[in-house]
């Protein structure tokens, strides 16, 4: 536990809170790969139903994103995630209890995916800011990237399970198990002590919150650039679920298989990211941060240009280290950059313009691969990341030409008895 990987770990909260995502997280992921499985069945192998679910699943976020960092500084953030848990795990047991009694419609995945969606307009962003609560601003980078390791973790366990699951009971079970796994994340929630934890004071409601924070981030280039940057990325280099199925299928001639290797070289890659993310002990620095995201680029581009198939699998570890270093300097970086009382609207927008950029981006890149061929979208997405990089790095030098190191953090108000323990 003393290991500078898991410092963060010695926080009971910390402990309690990381435990509970990585059951839950494990299960979230094999009811994506069940919930596809489901509409394919239900829609006799529909792409176009699989994208509306998807799309569905995502507008809330689109929509309301924004009005769930406006409570995540105005409200009790642990009261908020159980919440927003509970109601997750609920319409799991729904989606299961329609499809093990055989009534289950299309229209209900419909439906029950824009609920969801709903629940993780509040989830995602108070998740997020939760974070420094239970750890601190010290040990925020070290938290940020052990819980990018429990997402890349989650999402090789996840889908594993998934596969064997439905291959011989069915999509059902996979439901029911992954309601059951929310049992974790609330009970290790309610058993996090409130004393212990770092005290944000929070926003009282007023009008115009949402444009305060919206000002408050464009006053600051420390911040709107780095937003900027993975929205950029996120956009054009990290469509990889597309591009990575039609190069296995169209350049090389493999099968699902292999592009499932493909998938997990790169979340091995992602893992291995975390993990040495996680050895640093300094907030990281925006050398580290615009370094990362050129490097992501350029090993892009050399995925895009691999001659074969082993050499794409081997160029996606590094792919992967580089995408998760970029993406664990952006996320504490920003946090590390805002005021206490700002940082729940702060990362709601973050989340927006990470994930917001997929959808738009999806097609277009696709768009190219089908006009220019498979690889093209490698390589125009890798060069797009990378340039921006050199851009926006140039930028900020300019408006601050002697700093290189994130902006300084500012302890947290702590209440009397608060702070950290290493229970």
């Amino acid at each position: 536990m003393s290991a500078p990987t898991f410092r963060s770990l010695r926080v009971r909260n910390y402990r309690l809170f990381a435990s509970g995502q990585i059951v839950s997280l494990s299960g979230t992921w094999a009811q994506r790969v069940a919930q596809d499985w489901l509409v394919l069945e239900l829609s006799h192998s529909s792409g176009v139903a699989l994208g509306i679910t998807t799309g569905l699943q995502f507008l809330p976020m689109l929509l309301f994103g924004l009005y769930g960092g406006v409570l995540a500084d105005r409200y009790d953030k642990r009261r908020l995630l159980i919440g927003a848990q509970v109601a997750m795990g609920l319409l799991a047991l729904v989606l299961g209890l329609l499809d093990v009694t055989g009534v289950v419609q299309l229209w209900h995945v419909y439906l029950l995916a824009f609920l969801l969606g709903l629940a993780s307009v509040v989830d995602t962003p108070v998740r997020q800011a939760f974070v420094v609560e239970m750890v601190g601003p010290d040990d925020l980078p070290n938290a940020v990237s052990l819980n990018s390791a429990t997402f890349n973790l989650s999402r090789i366990i996840g889908p594993a399970i998934a596969g064997l699951a439905i291959a011989k009971a069915g999509t059902a079970p996979v439901f029911l198990a992954n309601a059951a796994t929310f049992v974790a994340v609330v009970a290790g929630l309610v058993a996090i002590r409130g004393d212990e934890l770092f005290d944000v004071h929070r926003v009282p409601r007023a009008k115009g919150q949402l444009r305060e924070g919206l000002r408050y981030v464009r006053g600051r280039a420390d911040l709107v650039v780095p937003i900027l940057l993975v929205g950029i990325v996120g956009t054009f280099g990290l469509n990889f679920q597309l591009t990575l199925a039609l190069v296995a299928k169209e350049v090389f001639g493999k099968g699902a298989g292999s592009y499932g290797a493909l998938s997990a070289m790169l979340a091995l890659g992602s893992l291995i990211g975390a993990l040495v993310s996680a050895r640093r002990s300094e907030a990281p620095s925006r050398r580290l941060l615009f370094g990362a995201a050129i490097a992501f680029g350029i090993c892009e581009v050399l995925v895009g240009l691999a001659p074969s198939y082993l050499v794409m699998c081997v160029l996606l570890v590094p792919t992967g280290i580089a995408v998760l270093t970029f993406s664990t300097s952006a996320n504490a970086t920003v946090q590390l950059g805002v005021a206490p009382a700002m940082r729940g609207r702060v990362m709601a927008l973050y989340i927006l313009v990470f994930m917001g950029g997929t959808p738009f981006g999806a097609p277009v890149i696709g768009a190219l691969a089908e006009a220019l061929g498979p690889r093209s979208s490698l390589l125009i997405g890798g060069s797009v990341s990378g340039l921006a990089a050199v851009a926006l790095a140039a930028y900020l030098r300019s408006r601050t030409p002697v700093a290189v190191a994130a902006p300084a953090t500012r302890p947290l108000t702590v209440s009397a008895g608060a702070g950290r323990t290493t229970g």
